[in-house]
């Protein structure tokens, strides 16, 4: 009964409201599709603004200093599992947001022009479940081998320290 109770909790979305996991999420071998009403349910409230109604979280906020704070590791899709984001290429641009210059797997993310502000921004979103995660900015003169700037949502985000040797 104890391990049935373990599993449910697991599937409850309880585990996918943390920002650090200890293991990777399993990666989508699919298009991850749900209903309103399933994302409301596995997502926290923060979450679902974010990567359902294109919200953006407030700068230097929780998820900024976390991500600051954080080493080595890789950075999921808070709604999918997808690896998005490594470590290895994250700076910190002093925007309030989570940066990077890269994607660590350029197939899960997705690119497309945004008007909303009454200017051109290339939105970024999660290619495996179509969640919003920000924005990429070229050509800031940030001193990156890519001079872009991805400025991300840290509620967008599960980070998954890397293993310790």
């Amino acid at each position: 009964m104890m391990t049935l109770m373990l599993a449910l909790g697991a599937c409850s979305g309880r585990e996918s409201n943390k920002r650090t996991v200890t293991t990777p999420p399993p990666e989508p071998a699919t298009q991850v599709i749900k209903s309103d009403a399933e994302w409301k349910k596995q997502l926290t409230s923060e979450q679902y603004r974010i990567l359902r109604e294109a919200a953006t979280e407030r700068p230097h906020g929780k998820g900024y200093e976390e991500f600051r704070q954080q080493g080595a590791g890789t950075y999921h899709c808070a709604g999918c599992g997808a690896l998005l984001f490594s470590s290895d290429h994250k700076f910190d641009s002093g925007c309030g947001w989570p940066s990077f210059y890269d994607p660590a797997k350029a197939q899960n993310v997705k690119l497309s022009e945004d008007h909303s502000m009454g200017a051109l921004r290339i939105e970024v979103t999660c290619a495996v479940c179509g969640g919003h995660l920000g924005h990429r900015f070229d050509g800031e003169g940030f001193h990156t081998p890519t001079d872009q700037r991805y400025c991300i949502n840290g509620g967008a985000l599960k980070f998954v320290p890397a293993e310790k040797p």
